[in-house]
C-alpha cells in the first residue's frame, strides 16, 4: 500500500512539474511575439505622428494662398479646399483624389471624439468642404477671402456643418 501510494505521489509529482514546464516554456516562447506587437504598434502609431506633423508643417507653408474654385491639380498658387489636402498629403506620398466628395470616401471612418491630427474633416451635405484637422479643436483648410487658414472646428460655424472624418494615415 505504501508502495501504491508513493507511485501516485510521484506521478502527481511529475505531473505538476511538467505542467509548470510546459507553462514557463510557453511564456518564454509566447512573451518575445507579445513585445513585438507592442514594439510594431508603437512605431506605426509613431510614424504615423510623423507623417501627420509632416503634411500638417506643408500645409502650413501655403497659409494665405488664395483660394480659387477648381484651382488646377498641383497649382500651389491658389488652392481650393480638395486640391489643397491633396497636394499636402501627396507631398507625403499620400494618394487622394481631386474631389471632396471622393476623399470622403477614402481611408476608415473616424468618430468625431476620436479625431487625430493628420485626420481629413468634411463639411456640408452633401459633402463640399474639407479640412485637415490638426488636434486641439483645429483645423487646416482654405476657404473664401482668407485662403488658407486655421479655424476653430468647435466655433458655431464649423461645428455646426461638420459631416464626417476619415482617417488616411
Amino acid at each position: 500500500m505504501n508502495t501504491m501510494r508513493n507511485s501516485r505521489l510521484s506521478k502527481s509529482l511529475l505531473g505538476i512539474t511538467l505542467s509548470a514546464s510546459l507553462l514557463l516554456s510557453a511564456n518564454l516562447v509566447l512573451s518575445p511575439q507579445a513585445v513585438h506587437a507592442a514594439s510594431v504598434t508603437t512605431a506605426t502609431a509613431t510614424s504615423t505622428a510623423l507623417k501627420a506633423n509632416s503634411i500638417l508643417a506643408t500645409g502650413k507653408q501655403y497659409m494665405g494662398v488664395r483660394y480659387q474654385f477648381g484651382a488646377p491639380k498641383g497649382s500651389t498658387r491658389s488652392f481650393d479646399c480638395s486640391s489643397f489636402t491633396q497636394y499636402v498629403y501627396g507631398k507625403s506620398g499620400v494618394n487622394l483624389p481631386r474631389s471632396s466628395q471622393a476623399q470622403s470616401h477614402v481611408g476608415t471612418y473616424v468618430p468625431r471624439n476620436q479625431l487625430q491630427p493628420g485626420d481629413l474633416v468634411f463639411f456640408y451635405s452633401p459633402i463640399h468642404h474639407v479640412g485637415i484637422y490638426m488636434g486641439n479643436g483645429k483645423i487646416l483648410h482654405t476657404y473664401g477671402s482668407p485662403g488658407v487658414t486655421i479655424s476653430d472646428l468647435n466655433s458655431n460655424w464649423w461645428s455646426s456643418h461638420y459631416s464626417t472624418a476619415r482617417r488616411v494615415l
